[in-house]
This record gives C-alpha cells, sequence and structure tokens, in this order.
C-alpha cells in the first residue's frame, strides 16, 4: 500500500478542516391518537378499505338544465349520435333521486360495477335537475364529474325527455373482452 504522502489527492486535501455542525434536534410528532386507534378499530373489525375511487372533493357545479354530453377519442360519431338520441336498449337503470353525495357516490360506483361485470353496455343514470337543492344541480354535477373518472365508460349523454331529460343520463360502457371477440368473428 502506498505512502499517504505519497497520494495526490490527500495531499491536495491535507489542509481541509470539517465544519462545525449546527445542533439539529429532530423533534419527534407525538402520535396521532385519533388515526391509531382508527387503525386498531379497523384491524379488529375487519373493515375493508374503500375501493371507490370515485372523488368526494367538490367538482365544478353544472346548470340544472345544462344538457351533458362526453365521449372519450375513438368513439365513432353515428354511436354517440344512437347514444344521444336514446336509440340503444338500456340494459340497467340507477335512480340517485333523494341521496346525498355520499350515498349516490356508493351507489354509483356499486352499480357501474355491478354492470361492468354483467357486460350490460348501455346504462341509465338518473340524478335528478337539482333545481331546488341547494347548491343546484349538486348530485347531477357530481354524476358528471364521477362518469369522466370511470376508464369503462366510453361515453355519456343527457337522456331524451321520455327517459328523464336533463335529469338523466345515457352512460354507454366498453365492451368486454369476450364481446370484442364475439363482435370479431361476426364481422371477420
Amino acid at each position: 500500500m502506498p505512502n499517504d504522502s505519497d497520494n495526490p489527492f490527500l495531499d491536495a486535501f491535507a489542509d481541509v478542516k470539517p465544519i462545525p455542525q449546527d445542533k439539529v434536534s429532530l423533534k419527534r410528532s407525538e402520535p396521532d391518537n385519533a388515526a391509531i386507534d382508527r387503525r386498531k378499530m379497523a384491524a379488529i373489525t375487519g373493515q375493508k378499505i374503500d375501493l371507490n375511487y370515485l372523488t368526494d372533493a367538490p367538482v365544478e357545479p353544472v346548470d340544472p338544465i345544462e344538457v351533458l354530453e362526453y365521449k372519450i377519442d375513438g368513439v365513432q360519431t353515428g354511436v354517440f349520435k344512437k347514444l344521444r338520441q336514446g336509440k340503444y336498449e338500456i340494459d340497467a337503470h340507477l335512480d340517485l333521486h333523494r341521496h346525498t353525495v355520499a350515498e349516490a357516490r356508493s351507489a354509483l360506483f356499486q352499480f357501474l360495477q355491478r354492470s361492468i361485470k354483467l357486460e350490460c353496455r348501455t346504462l341509465l343514470v338518473t340524478h335528478g335537475k337539482g333545481i331546488q337543492s341547494n347548491p343546484p344541480a349538486r348530485i347531477k354535477s357530481y354524476v358528471n364529474h364521477w362518469l369522466t373518472q370511470v376508464p369503462e365508460v366510453l361515453a355519456f349523454h343527457s337522456a331524451q325527455n321520455k327517459h328523464g331529460g336533463t335529469g338523466s343520463v345515457y352512460v354507454l360502457l366498453r365492451k368486454s373482452t369476450e364481446q370484442r371477440l364475439e363482435n370479431k368473428e361476426k364481422y371477420s
């Protein structure tokens, strides 16, 4: 091993002195006893974690009589037009009248998950116009936002008057893998 005086690197730093360290004391925050208690209770009672990813934060309000419309890129114009005109058979219906935001969030999430599992394609969600609610159109505003958060939702549009008009929306869901294969075989 070479002698330290023969090492140019060590020679270059021979006169370097360490900077004195300021005394830093790390304060440990007090444990959140309420959070600890909630975790203990969840573990004891076996509560399930909420898998509902629909937001419960405030959303952009919409007007009670506003027509809602949404479609992802790739949805054919003719398909969206038929949805808008209510020409698809409705596979399932959910009525959210008289629901709180929390109840509507849970009901819509469960309804969509069940509909996807049952391979439904076209849904009708009645949210009401909310003209007399405070703030106006609260559930309608949330439904408008929530539906855009669901990857299986290809499009939605306010319904025809016979199905609730601007108090309801038609929802078009993505086809399941099996349905896509059936269509491919049918039209190939």
